[in-house]
């Protein structure tokens, strides 16, 4: 466990809400790990939608919020914001997974529900707080990963391989303590995504003939043709992070944190069209079984790219641990895309394979930061009052180039930009109040000043340069918990909480375009709102616990993509919506020697009534489900460590989750289809063999039972992992 003490953020023994913890003991014994998104795959009512190994683009859902809100749900590691709130997407706005370095990570805790004051309206879903491990003396480990997995689909049937090596140092010397950690990961995907095509209504002779296509129905039931697979990504990533502290005195710490991450990622396209001659076909004018489709160059042109990213984040923080009448805690926090280039060709495959026009969008200089100063102060046995004051600042600087040849960095002339800044500045205060032994009332709120500025949207063709206006917003979100233990092990807990969501910079900037216009739709977008409740009961013991919550969430203002009238056109963009509702009941549980001796047992069940309530842009999807979330979802992990072989693990898990819709107005019937998002039940198997007290074997499988699905991509199917670990 940690040494000295960690940031104020990642300490989270005071908080008022549910929450759920996975230990490093718990990983390994359980967990098939590659990546740190993997430590919270069974984590109650976490999807972290990791399309492949090494996956950049991988949101966090959480109880009421699906895979498209990523600004709902806060991630930090040992008190860094890693969460990227300059969108909240499933693309760029993704949390950055990738300055987390698996093997060093301690803990995490999951909170539900914005009832701590400390935290700002992000954390409407969920806070997860990795604290990675410092070294009580020398240390070093040493681990060597290798994955395959299988995946058939369409003209695809391939097996994609993952190879990882990572290392780590560490060493406490009188009041100095350190860790570093280094991990490379060199990863292929399968498809993400297809190219498909509408069939007519009318048949027809014109265009070449070819063949290849598979047929099937889009998510809106609509027969189409599925033409190749694009996006086949080979990563090659490589993290460098480290934690250094040094104790002024037993009880002052200070800290400092880096996490440096690059990315290299080339992506190609698999089409599965052949002409007479036998060669592939990836646009013009195609004739498939009767029917005539003119295949823009964009089709696949967009599933060619290469992506090179170096990100860095840091934290340095000051923290007293007394125990005694105050501590403080002052931490500030960076995080820089020192460089970010996507470079996308934009003529024709085959030959623009090797280069042709094509063009650059950029990141860098976009990053952000926060600083924090946070106290507990201690009058008396019966408080325990905490508070702090805390600024962030958000920038987004996005241009995208032409390019004479895609595979050069050339810049040429600006094609698009999108760019502005936010800033938060808070105050917040919480009182735990004992007002018996066994009743404690936490009281809190959090006083929030957000600003939006410099704002500016500019395109070539069609043209557009317009700066925004300046935005402003004060709001108070007020917070309570009443925590009722009457009997030893049992606790009974009531929560209510406000949270006010301020607009990303890229929900406030987007650019769309209808027809030869390009317009920004609304840049004064209001914050979402959210009342949200919890009652829960639980028991818990040394040999295992159970916990029942009922919680409610109602949304004014709701920040949602959806469909609306623009310059005359239909087309979506991110609106408020008037009013959103999530009401559900969550089980969770674990009992330690079920039935034998050795054998662990631990799942969660969760159901979820979530509805748009009043939209007036789309009255269509009045009493509809609320996309990307599913009604029923659940987990189960089964380990056993044999008595007489206590060196073995054996696990065995499952996850399922019944159909979401992608669209607010339900419009996406089919399910089963790219873009659509459909149910699933996956199992996963993981053995662990100790050989010694240095060195590790496990062997898993992920997907077992080899389910085919869709979460809008194509889902992994079945893969085998190995892995050899020395520690020292």
């Amino acid at each position: 466990m940690i040494v000295t003490a960690p940031s104020s953020i990642s300490n989270l023994s005071g908080v008022p809400n549910t929450t759920s913890t996975v230990t490093a003991g718990d990983v390994a014994r359980t967990i098939n790990l590659v990546t740190p998104e993997d430590i919270l795959r069974y984590v109650p009512d976490v999807l972290v939608r990791q399309r492949h190994i090494g996956d950049t683009q991988s949101p966090i859902t959480s109880r009421t919020s699906g895979v498209g809100a990523s600004a709902r749900t806060l991630l930090y590691v040992d008190g860094i914001l890693l969460s990227a709130l300059i969108g909240n997407n499933n693309t760029s706005a993704s949390p950055k997974w990738g300055l987390i370095t698996p093997d060093a990570v301690e803990r995490v805790d999951v909170l539900n529900g914005p009832f701590a004051a400390a935290f700002p309206g992000n954390s409407v879903g969920s806070v997860i707080a990795f604290v990675t491990r410092m070294p009580k003396q020398l240390e070093a480990h040493l681990e060597v990963q290798g994955a395959s997995q299988s995946f058939s689909k369409y003209g695809d049937d391939k097996n994609y391989s993952t190879g990882r090596f990572a290392a780590d140092i560490g060493d406490r010397m009188g009041d100095f303590s350190f860790r570093i950690s280094y991990n490379h990961l060199d990863s292929h995907s399968q498809p993400l995504t297809y190219s498909t095509a509408t069939v007519p209504a009318a048949a027809s002779s014109a265009g070449t003939p070819v063949t290849g296509a598979f047929n099937d129905a889009n998510r809106t039931s609509q027969p189409i043709v599925v033409l190749g697979s694009d996006g086949l990504e080979h990563q090659v990533q490589d993290n460098a992070s480290g934690r250094f502290t040094y104790d002024f005195t037993p009880t002052l710490t200070l800290a400092y944190t880096f996490g440096l991450f690059a990315n290299h990622d080339d992506a190609t396209v698999n089409s599965y069209l052949r002409d007479a001659s036998g060669a592939a076909v990836y646009a013009g004018a195609i004739n498939i079984a009767g029917h005539a489709y003119n295949i823009a160059a964009s089709s696949f042109s967009n599933g060619v790219y290469a992506l090179d990213e170096l990100e860095l984040a840091q934290g340095l923080s000051l923290s007293s641990h007394t125990g005694g009448v105050f501590d403080y805690d002052i931490t500030a926090t960076t995080f820089d895309y020192l460089q970010s280039h996507q470079r996308t060709p934009t003529g024709a495959l085959p030959a623009a394979f090797s280069g042709e026009a094509g063009s650059d969008a950029e990141l860098d200089n976009t990053g952000w930061y926060t600083l924090d100063a946070n106290g507990k102060w201690r009058p008396n046995d019966t408080h325990t009052v905490t508070f702090g004051a805390h600024q962030d600042s958000y920038l987004l600087d996005n241009p995208k180039y032409a390019l004479a040849s895609w595979t050069s960095d050339s810049e040429g002339a600006l094609q698009t930009l999108s760019k502005g800044r936010t800033l938060t500045q808070a105050f917040w205060a919480q009182d735990l109040w004992s007002l018996t032994p066994d009743l404690k009332l936490t009281v809190g709120g959090r006083y929030e000043h957000w600003r939006a500025s410099d704002g500016q949207n500019v395109s070539a063709l069609p043209a557009l340069n317009t700066h925004q206006p300046e935005l402003s917003k004060d709001t108070f979100s007020p917070k309570a918990v009443l925590a009722w233990s009457p009997m030893a092990g049992w606790t009974f807990k009531g929560s209510v909480g406000v949270a006010n969501r301020f607009p990303t910079v890229s929900e406030l900037y987007q650019a769309v375009t209808t027809g030869p216009i390009l317009s920004v739709p609304n840049p004064n977008l209001s914050p979402e709102r959210a009342l949200s409740s919890e009652l829960s009961a639980e028991r818990g013991g040394s040999d295992g616990s159970l916990r029942v919550s009922l919680f409610d969430e109602r949304v004014h203002n709701a920040l949602i993509s959806q469909t609306g009238t623009l310059n005359g056109s239909a087309v979506s963009f991110v609106q408020n919506v008037d009013r959103t509702r999530s009401t559900g009941v969550e089980v969770v549980g674990d009992q330690k020697d079920l039935l034998i001796k050795g054998f662990e047992l631990s799942g969660w069940v969760t159901y979820l009534d979530a509805e748009t309530v009043k939209d007036p842009a789309l009255p269509t999807a009045d009493g509809k489900r609320l996309p990307q979330l599913a009604r029923w979802r659940s987990g189960v992990v089964a380990t056993y460590t044999p008595p007489a072989l206590p060196m073995l693990d054996f696990t065995l898990a499952a996850r399922y989750s019944d159909r979401m819709f992608a669209t607010i107005d339900n419009s996406d019937h089919y399910a089963n289809t790219y873009q659509g998002f459909g149910a699933f039940f996956v199992m996963d198997a993981h053995v662990r063999y100790r050989i010694n007290d240095h060195l590790a074997a496990d062997v898993g499988v992920d997907n077992l039972n080899d389910r085919k699905y869709f979460l809008f991509h194509p889902f992994p199917q079945r893969a085998v992992l190995i892995d050899l670990k020395y520690s020292y």
